[in-house]
């Protein structure tokens, strides 16, 4: 899916990155050239931390930064503060998640490299948050550029096909956050290329 999703991305001239689990992050890093991001990172440094992701441990298996406070692995906000800062200490990106304006308004306050603003009720669903709640979009895109104008915004949740893509750069995100869409269709690249003509 990887090499996939990197030679679909080029071919459309749109930026792309993947995000695959923990345990193949070093296998899909050295197996393609675009970003490959950890789908989690945890706030620590290293040292004793069974069961902990530190920064370092990405960066060692080949990542390129990191998504932070995902719906499904959430961090308190100094948490995610703290995630943010030690990535942007070694060189990585982060893509820190915000289920709504509030929240996005003060994760903004972290700096991070990306916004994704995806309301948890529509992961995984029929209804993409560009068309479901667009106004969800543009106030985070408002709220991110008055407290981190450098920080991108991302949309995700629901995100199916192209005119989800187009509707939510219309609202002006500057990129989609996408998994369910193409992780369950029956033919992931046919997928992917509706979803990358959108830009």
């Amino acid at each position: 899916m990887s090499r996939l999703l990197e030679e679909l991305g080029r071919s459309a001239g749109v930026s792309v990155a993947v995000a695959p689990a923990t345990p193949d992050l070093a296998h899909i890093a050295h197996l393609v050239e675009i970003p490959v991001l950890a789908q989690h990172v945890d706030p620590v440094e290293p040292g004793p931390r069974t069961g902990f992701v530190p920064p370092e441990a990405i960066r060692a298996a080949g990542a390129r930064g990191s998504l932070v406070n995902h719906s499904e692995h959430p961090l308190p906000p100094r948490d995610a503060q703290t995630a943010v800062t030690l990535l942007a200490s070694l060189g990585l990106v982060s893509v820190v998640c915000a289920a709504d304006v509030v929240t996005a308004r003060t994760l903004a306050h972290t700096k991070p490299d990306l916004l994704a603003i995806e309301p948890p009720e529509l992961i995984g669903g029929d209804r993409a948050v560009s068309t479901a709640k667009p106004e969800v979009v543009s106030g985070t895109v408002l709220a991110v550029r008055e407290v981190a104008p450098d920080t991108g915004v991302l949309c995700g949740a629901g995100v199916h096909d192209r005119r989800d893509v187009r509707r939510a750069l219309e609202l002006g995100s500057e990129g989609v956050l996408v998994a369910s869409a193409v992780t369950r269709a029956p033919d992931p690249k046919k997928v992917l290329a509706d979803l990358l003509s959108g830009f």
